[in-house]
């Protein structure tokens, strides 16, 4: 029985970004079924080696090819040509995809277009409908992603299915040995301070981010040493995994060398670490932090909760979604007092969200007064919220299932159904 094949266009799956690890998730799921095969357009970072790469166990059913940014018209071409696709999959933000949707007269005629798409917030981008309406599929990140695809293009076809989560490996660490692995991370993080700001009861707060604008790094290390100089400097510290000079974002070592805050109370961890190493991370932490002033949907607090350590989010995009169901909290949410509309010749109008330092100081306040019982049932529910919201199992299914609906819908190269090149239109 011949497979069916799907062109994917995202970040490398095998990189750590969001985008990567969900497009892994999406193929890995589909590829068990030993019906569908892959070709993936590997984009979204530096690559020492452009050599196409088969990846094990799969061999031929999985190809990945390294390009720059995320591809590009002549490389679609070649792949339409060549290889022959049944469907084009493509995930991220829309402003790396202009010039995709601008040839999707040459790639719509022969295989559908399923975008799995992201957008930060709102006003709705009446801007992007052209996008939307040259798509066959648009499957939503998040509820508010939904939202908007559903008011800026109606008669699109459009559902939600938010990102999962691997919960055999983001889950919280039970077993004897593992506790014991927790507890020495715990004790090198704090052992990180001097003895004159050593306190074995200080709460963690982690960061797990790209050092990149909108994730106000910056104003994190601003904001909690200020935090410190209020509650006491041995009271908590702050974990931050990232770049720490990351060329989309700040110098953070020298924030914290400005500041004085060299004594344990912001530590940095610029080494790569798989999943089972950010687990570890996740459970060592007391909380775990997201601020950004935009996030389409903020994969790292997922993983925290499903390891059972609340977050402390901004109430935007996909964060909300997280924090709370609506009757209960998983963490603290911190709603903006600043909706500033920002853009650009890409992104004509869209809101930036800011909290302020008083509610952010007034949160993590909270958040070290929290008794343990009041924590350790907050933890249990934002597990029990990830199981059943986020759940992997129904993301890997719902996948599957939505990809054999629309190869069955819409077809391919002769089989193609339901695109036309031309449209009737009256002329008064």
């Amino acid at each position: 029985m011949k497979k069916i094949k799907i062109l994917t266009l995202s970040d490398h799956p095998l990189s750590p970004s969001g985008v990567g690890t969900q497009t892994k998730y999406f193929i890995e799921a589909l590829l068990k079924t030993g019906r569908y095969q892959f070709i993936s357009l590997g984009g979204a970072m530096k690559h020492h080696d452009y050599t196409p790469q088969q990846i094990d166990p799969y061999g031929t059913d999985w190809r990945i090819f390294p390009v720059d940014s995320y591809g590009n018209p002549e490389i679609i071409r070649s792949v339409l040509q060549k290889e022959k696709p049944d469907v084009l999959w493509f995930m991220t933000d829309p402003r790396f995809y202009g010039w995709l949707w601008e040839m999707e007269n040459e790639i719509r005629v022969h295989v559908p277009m399923v975008y799995y798409h992201v957008w930060d917030n709102k006003p709705y981008p009446f801007f992007n409908g052209r996008y939307y309406r040259s798509t066959d599929e648009i499957v939503s990140i998040s509820k508010v992603t939904q939202e908007i695809v559903e008011n800026v293009s109606p008669e699109i076809s459009s559902r939600y299915l938010p990102h999962g989560v691997d919960g055999t490996i983001f889950r919280k660490l039970k077993s004897p040995e593992e506790e014991a692995s927790v507890e020495d991370l715990r004790s090198q993080i704090l052992s990180a301070s001097p003895p004159k700001n050593a306190n074995k009861n200080k709460k963690i707060f982690f960061w797990n981010n790209r050092n990149a604008r909108r994730k106000q790094s910056g104003t994190l290390i601003w904001w909690f040493k200020e935090f410190l100089d209020e509650v006491g400097h041995d009271k908590a510290c702050l974990l931050m995994h990232t770049d720490a000079r990351d060329s989309h974002g700040q110098d953070l070592p020298h924030i914290i060398e400005h500041l004085g805050i060299t004594d344990g109370q912001v530590l940095l961890s610029t080494e790569k670490q798989d999943a089972a190493a950010l687990a570890r991370m996740y459970n060592a932490a007391d909380f775990t932090i997201n601020i950004s002033d935009a996030e389409g949907f903020g994969l790292a607090t997922l993983e925290s909760l499903s390891c059972g350590t609340p977050i402390i989010v901004n109430m935007t995009g996909g964060l909300q979604e997280q924090v709370t169901d609506g009757e209960n909290w998983f963490g603290f949410g911190i709603e903006p007092v600043s909706k500033s509309v920002i853009g650009s010749l890409a992104v004509p109008y869209i809101y930036e969200d800011r909290i302020s330092q008083k509610d952010f100081n007034n949160v993590l306040s909270k958040a070290i007064k929290m008794t343990p019982k009041t924590y350790k049932k907050m933890s249990i529910l934002g597990r029990e919220h990830v199981s059943k919201n986020y759940n992997f199992e129904t993301y890997q299914s719902e996948w599957v299932k939505i990809m054999d609906e629309i190869v069955e819908k819409h077809g391919s190269w002769e089989a193609r159904q339901g695109y036309r090149r031309w449209h009737l239109l009256e002329v008064a």
